[in-house]
């Protein structure tokens, strides 16, 4: 046998220590996590001999084993599952610092209480090296099935580990365990111990499909020999009774926690347990969970979804992405069909007409028991929000059967509680007398939007307007018009008319005297800043503020233009309204210094701008420009008062530099 041994790396030894010393504050746990490899390791080599006719392994016995040996105080959980290459060990359990350990590391340092810990430990998928608690040693014997080469890797967790070949390897992969010395006060077991193995697998394995197999006690006795020294007959020791085929009543919330974690390998129990059971003429039984947190890679490309899919209690696929919408991607389970074939691959599954069935009947069941959370636990409710709201919004975009539904569970920040989310139908409820419109406005945070020129007249009015500022939000937004027939209005697009019929009568003279007297301004300032805007108006929606920048009712929104820039999809550059505030000193103040320019004589015109008027006697400018003689200083004014509503608005100059310099400029002479 020829072997290489080879340096954890630094990352890699830090993450054993801690491991071994401060993360898990129950290290039977180590067992659970070998076992359920072991698991998954027969459900592979099942899987793989139904779609591979070269592949002619015995299937017939497929079972785990766990080997106690008191005198070398070991204990090996072995598999005659599908076994790993050199490759697979030298990738999957050589290179542990290349998985992912600077990350975790990082985030562990991060945590502040051991509960966070174990979430991390299985999002990054390191529980085999939970074994170092329990152990000085660590021995793993595999070959793959199919080929003739074992490989054998051993470690003491310090600071090498040895990588050899191996001629006489059994199919399948056997984990040694050479285990410390007992410590109960640092709740380190005597884990050569038949009892104790037995507890933990009733605690955690015992649901585990496959068998798993022990040797025989006698009564009262922990000896795993008979009287004669030959070693007893092995017995199954967990019941394979799969929890979903259980009626309800038979199974303890316990066992439904430990199902969850060995199929999401997360370490915390799940927020919310959902069964289902449809007879008929097409039968499955499903066993979802909505997890309590949401996973490190959840928003990653290549973030792996759906629900296991069984044929018969015979398992066919880890992640069926046909039964889970990718809006849905958090949700894990099982799903057992009787109908189905056992040889069926993704593509057929995309066709298939009773998958399609139980797609559509397994979302409504997740929609409604989230719906009913809200009602019946709504501190749970704010959590699953918290952490899965981002991603069920994105089911606006693509599932529109259920759009309604969605809707429905949907909770959104607003001005009326700093605090406490709010659905939409409380929105509606509360809705003032003669309003029509679900106000919202979008932003990248509450501070943002609260602080924006576009929501003065709404505070002023005690106007509720939601506050949107996930960036799912941009998007659809544009696709969902209404909600129980009231119509979703951006305060941020088109005109905006927040006056009763009385009020209207009230200001309407005086809201034409502005236009009268402003009329100038505007027609000056939409040529003037024509390169920017598309028009310049007056607004009914600041109260504080000199101007804003509005968009038309259909109009892309800046922050989505840009999102389409940045995945590689060039949109228009579209133009937007500037609207002034009639009432602001400023604005009233730029509408005196255009009224009071001089206006050319007859037969002259206005002079570029910057340059002395014509003098008498000399030809005019070219055809086109401005009745009133425009100075450099007021055309600056327009500019910076353009600049200032859009860095109110959030947006980005095109040219930082002058708008500084012109800033700096007016300061100057103001002293």
């Amino acid at each position: 046998m020829s072997t290489e041994t080879f340096e954890f790396q630094v990352e890699a030894r830090q993450l054993l220590q801690m491991m071994i010393h401060s993360i898990y504050s129950n290290k039977d746990v180590f067992l659970r996590e070998l076992i359920s490899n072991a698991s998954d390791a027969l459900d592979k080599l099942r899987l793989e001999v139904l779609r591979d006719d070269a592949l002619r392994e015995d299937t017939s016995d497929l079972h785990i084993s766990l080997e106690v040996d008191k005198k070398e105080r070991t204990l090996t959980v072995r598999d005659n599952g599908i076994g790993m290459s050199h490759a697979d060990v030298v990738q999957l359990i050589g290179t542990i610092a290349n998985s992912g350990t600077a990350k975790f590391l990082k985030e562990l340092k991060e945590s502040q209480d051991a509960g966070n810990s174990e979430e991390l430990i299985g999002q990054f998928g390191v529980g085999f090296y939970s074994s170092f608690m329990v152990a000085d040693e660590v021995t793993l014997v595999t070959r793959r099935a199919g080929e003739s080469q074992g490989t054998r890797w051993e470690s003491t967790g310090e600071g090498t580990y040895t990588v050899g070949s191996v001629d006489d390897a059994p199919q399948g992969t056997a984990v040694t365990l050479r285990l410390k010395p007992e410590d109960t006060e640092d709740q380190l077991f005597d884990y050569t111990s038949g009892w104790k193995i037995r507890e933990i697998v009733k605690r955690y394995s015992d649901f585990i499909t496959w068998p798993i197999r022990m040797a025989a006690e006698s009564a009262g006795s922990e000896d795993d020999e008979s009287v004669d020294g030959t070693p007893r007959e092995p017995e199954t020791v967990n019941s394979m009774k799969a929890l979903w085929a259980r009626p309800k009543s038979e199974v303890t919330d316990a066992e439904y926690n430990e199902l969850y974690k060995h199929i999401s390998h997360d370490w915390t129990d799940p927020l919310e347990t959902i069964r289902m059971q449809a007879e008929g003429t097409f039968e499955y039984q499903a066993l979802l969970f909505l997890p309590s947190h949401a996973p490190q890679d959840l928003f990653m490309q290549g973030h792996k979804r759906g629900v296991q899919l069984y044929v018969k209690r015979v398992f066919i696929m880890d992640e069926c992405e046909a039964l889970m919408p990718e809006y849905l991607r958090f949700v894990k389970g099982v799903v057992d069909a009787q109908d189905l074939s056992l040889n069926v691959s993704r593509e057929i599954l995309q066709q298939d007409r009773q998958i399609q069935l139980m797609h559509r009947r397994l979302v409504k069941k997740v929609l409604s028991t989230v719906k009913d959370m809200m009602s019946a636990h709504p501190d749970r409710y704010l959590t699953f929000w918290q952490e899965f709201g981002r991603v069920v919004k994105e089911g606006l975009l693509s599932d529109f059967e259920n759009r309604d539904a969605i809707l429905g569970i949907s909770s959104f920040g607003t001005t009326r509680d700093e605090e406490k989310l709010t659905t939409l139908r409380e929105y509606v409820e509360r809705m003032k007398e003669g309003q029509q419109h679900i106000f919202y406005m979008t932003g990248e945070s509450r501070s943002a939007i609260e602080s924006s020129p576009h929501m003065e007249a709404f505070q002023a009015k005690g106007i509720e307007v939601l506050l949107l500022t996930d960036p799912v939000d941009e998007v659809w937004v544009q696709s969902v018009p209404e909600f129980e027939g009231k119509q979703l209005l951006s305060i941020a697009k088109g005109e905006v008319d927040l006056d009763t019929e009385e009020e209207k009568k009230e200001v309407e003279a005086e809201r034409e005297k502005q236009q009268q007297d402003f009329a100038g301004l505007l027609t000056w300032m939409t040529k003037e800043l024509g390169e920017h805007v598309k028009e310049v108006r007056l607004s009914s929606r600041l109260t504080v503020s000199p101007a804003c920048i509005v968009g038309d009712t259909h109009d892309v929104t800046p922050a989505l233009e840009n999102m389409y820039r940045a995945m590689g999809q060039e949109v228009p550059h579209i133009k937007r309204i500037l609207e002034l505030n009639p009432t602001h000193g400023l604005v009233s103040g730029l509408r005196t210094a255009h009224a009071n320019l001089p206006v050319p004589a007859e037969g002259e015109a206005a002079p570029v701008e910057g340059e002395a008027a014509p003098a008498k006697g000399e030809a005019a400018p070219a055809e086109g420009a401005a009745d009133a003689v425009v100075d450099a200083g007021l055309s600056e004014a327009a500019e910076l008062l353009y600049g200032l509503a859009l860095l109110a608005d959030g947006g980005e100059l095109s040219d930082p530099s002058r708008f500084i310099k012109l800033m700096a400029d007016r300061l100057e002479r103001t002293l």
